[in-house]
């Protein structure tokens, strides 16, 4: 049995999802899973680093040296838990902590930032690691995101069916699995970013536990019209984003004046739902099913919206199909660390945009 781990910790900072994975089998067999939140402190500079200020190159440095411990431990723990031997795991594939993501930008090419010290991390845990999988694709002219739908493809298309997958994390993105065996997929529009941001600006919380506060507020149709207004929901794909677009700043330009709090949350939740219902309609119109996967497949008030906004198609939770959603992307940094150890190609030009296929990431023996 060949072990890859995978790691994952994304724009909505909540923490680090660590997954060992055998992909012998037909399927790939999650053999543990470990959420570690953030330590505070960690969460606030990471955060912080998203946006410009004072002694950038030092701070981020040691953020990165901070996250590499942190994602050191979550593997230690989930080792022991398992049982598993760091002999016995061929690599770990890290996606690192994005702060910024500015591809074909500035001078032509552009650039993404994933803080992660790679070498720390296989000196701290014994393990050759794959990190940094986004630089080679936007080196080749790509967006160097989404990087899931390969894997996408792997585990939910199904033969003679269209297919939809939604990862709803910090970012919405999509992906399209047409019944022919076409991969393509792009970003939709922000996910739980905004949300977060929100509710913990006015009620403390992380998070809106199921949408429980959306639900209880009304949509404000001028304030979504608004949203709805910036250029990059019309762009066409290849196309990604993250929180160099959707943040605090960028909503606070927006008309929130005399709207009450409850009611931009649910209006917020609404600009999610739409910004992929909307995606799905006009890329992928055919689509019989839509695997929701990603932090917001727990929200019951966005799943109930998606449901709403797009009849024609099966609405369902990754869990249906034996993927929990909270696993899915460590899985696939998992199999995109195999993908590089195996020198095979793991984007996809339809996707990103790229002059062709790379293989990705930037490898630290142990």
């Amino acid at each position: 049995m060949a072990i890859e781990l995978g790691l994952m910790s994304g724009t909505s900072l909540d923490g680090i999802d660590a997954v060992a994975v055998d992909f012998d089998g037909p399927a790939p067999r999650v053999l543990g899973h470990l959420h570690q939140p953030f330590a505070p402190a960690l969460r606030a500079e990471l955060l912080a680093l998203n946006s410009p200020g004072a002694d950038e190159l030092h701070r981020a440095a040691l953020a990165a040296n901070a996250l590499a411990r942190a994602y050191a431990g979550a593997v230690a723990t989930l080792l022991d838990t398992q049982a598993i031997a760091p002999s016995s795991v061929r690599a770990l594939g890290a996606h690192g902590q994005t702060v910024r993501h500015r591809p074909r930008e500035f001078d032509g090419t552009g650039y993404t930032l994933q803080l992660l010290n790679g070498a720390l991390l296989a000196e701290l845990s014994g393990i050759d690691v794959v990190c940094d999988f986004r630089s080679r694709d936007v080196a080749a002219g790509g967006e160097g995101a989404p990087l899931v739908p390969a894997f996408h493809a792997e585990v939910f298309a199904s033969p003679g069916e269209h297919v939809a997958v939604l990862n709803l994390g910090g970012i919405a993105n999509l992906t399209l699995l047409p019944a022919d065996g076409a991969v393509s997929g792009f970003d939709c529009g922000p996910g739980n970013a905004l949300l977060d941001l929100w509710i913990q600006c006015h009620l403390g919380r992380p998070y809106d536990d199921g949408g429980a506060w959306a639900s209880g507020g009304r949509v404000d149709t001028a304030l979504l019209a608004a949203l709805l207004t910036d250029p990059f929901f019309m762009r066409l794909p290849p196309k990604s984003t993250g929180r160099d677009l959707f943040n605090e700043p960028w909503l606070a330009a927006m008309p929130l004046v005399g709207v009450a709090p409850q009611d931009v949350m649910a209006t917020l939740a609404e600009l999610t739902a739409r910004g992929a219902a909307d995606a799905v309609a006009r890329h992928a119109p055919a689509t019989a099913r839509l695997v929701v996967c990603g932090g917001g497949a727990f929200n019951g008030h966005l799943m109930s919206r998606l449901v709403a906004l797009l009849p024609g198609a099966r609405v369902m939770s990754s869990a249906e199909l034996g993927v929990p959603p909270d696993q899915v992307e460590a899985i696939a940094f998992a199999w995109l660390a195999r993908a590089h150890l195996e020198r095979r190609a793991s984007n996809r030009v339809a996707v990103t945009g790229a002059r062709g296929e790379r293989v990705l990431g930037a490898f630290y023996p142990a």
